[in-house]
């Protein structure tokens, strides 16, 4: 039940009338009734009727009357407090994802494109004020989706992501597909905007070096969070296509991270550098950066208020009412 509260208590100060009209009423009480002086009223003697005893009720409901019209004064009222997210200083993110073939790899379950997929969604999903874009790079880099506030369009087109060797040529190029993010967020006018870059190998493609984009982002005032996908060891890598069932054959291999470049990236952006070797990591990594970088909602709340002082307005006219015809008819001859 919402609570009651009062636009004008200040009302409330003419309650103390009330006693006052008490105490002038007994003090003028012999003067409301005609007197008659007789020698002896040992004729009259009698027990008081019970219309007598009830005559100080019409007293008793105009004081009623009266309290009622100075609460209808006072404006009761409820009110429905909603809240509401007001202007919000949103964030915007661009997740820059390894498309090449080795993301394949099982290590994580049941491989590292879906692992990625899943906890990115989520991410995508968890983030209700930001704006966010896709860049997918291998060999080359290009922009899957520019930054938008469509979550659903983002999340179809992580939900799509797969190595694809005629669409982008194998490879790792690193700093492309960084300066590619970079190119996306530098006209942002966002408070805050960040990279978040994710692979599973080393630097060996496209023209323009990690360091160097990471140089760039710096420069622009972009944070960079690096992920490195990968369990320590070996783990199974795509190795070739059976030419017959078109399968992909898989054998053990290292896992190779250059780990100490993806720190440099995170570190001199002002970012974080994480490792992620499972499916649980690699969500709490996600899970991490989204406390992290966190967006200022204002938070304005709207007041839903319904008036009662109407219902004591109608019980003080019908007290009034009811004290005028009870004097003018029941005890109309004690007037």
């Amino acid at each position: 039940m919402s609570e009651i509260t009062f636009l004008h208590p200040g009302f409330f100060w003419l309650l103390l009338l009330l006693p006052l009209a008490v105490g002038w009423h007994f003090l003028k009480r012999k003067q409301q009734s005609a007197t008659l002086r007789i020698s002896s009223v040992q004729g009259f003697k009698a027990a008081p009727s019970l219309k007598a005893k009830l005559r100080p009720a019409l007293f008793i409901i105009r004081l009623l009357a009266m309290a009622c019209m100075i609460v209808a004064l006072a404006r009761p009222r409820t009110a429905d407090v909603s809240s509401k997210a007001g202007s919000v200083n949103g964030i915007d993110i661009v997740l820059a994802a390894d498309v090449s073939s080795s993301m394949l790899a099982r290590d994580l379950k049941p491989n590292r494109f879906e692992a990625l997929k899943k906890t990115a969604a989520a991410f995508v999903h968890a983030r209700t004020n930001d704006r966010i874009g896709l860049v997918l790079y291998a060999a080359e880099a290009y922009t899957k989706i520019p930054v938008t506030s469509d979550k659903q369009l983002v999340k179809q087109a992580i939900e799509s992501i797969e190595f694809d060797n005629l669409m982008i040529k194998d490879g790792t190029a690193i700093g492309t597909g960084l300066a590619t993010a970079v190119n996306r967020l530098k006209e942002s006018k966002a408070k805050s905007r960040i990279i978040i870059l994710m692979t599973d190998g080393v630097n060996n493609g496209g023209s323009i070096e990690p360091k160097t984009a990471a140089a760039i982002a710096k420069e622009f005032g972009l944070k960079v969070y690096t992920i490195g996908i990968g369990t320590n060891g070996n783990a199974e890598f795509p190795w070739e296509v059976d030419p017959f069932s078109g399968e992909i054959i898989y054998r053990m291999a290292p896992v190779k991270i250059d780990e100490q470049l993806l720190e440099e990236i995170a570190s001199d952006t002002g970012g974080k550098y994480f490792r992620a070797t499972d499916n649980n990591r690699l969500a709490e990594i996600y899970k991490e950066i989204d406390k992290l970088e966190t967006s200022e909602i204002p938070e304005l709340k709207y007041f839903n208020y319904e008036e009662k002082f109407r219902i004591f307005v109608w019980a003080a006219l019908g007290l009034l009412v009811l004290e005028a015809v009870l004097r003018r008819t029941l005890y109309r001859s004690f007037i």
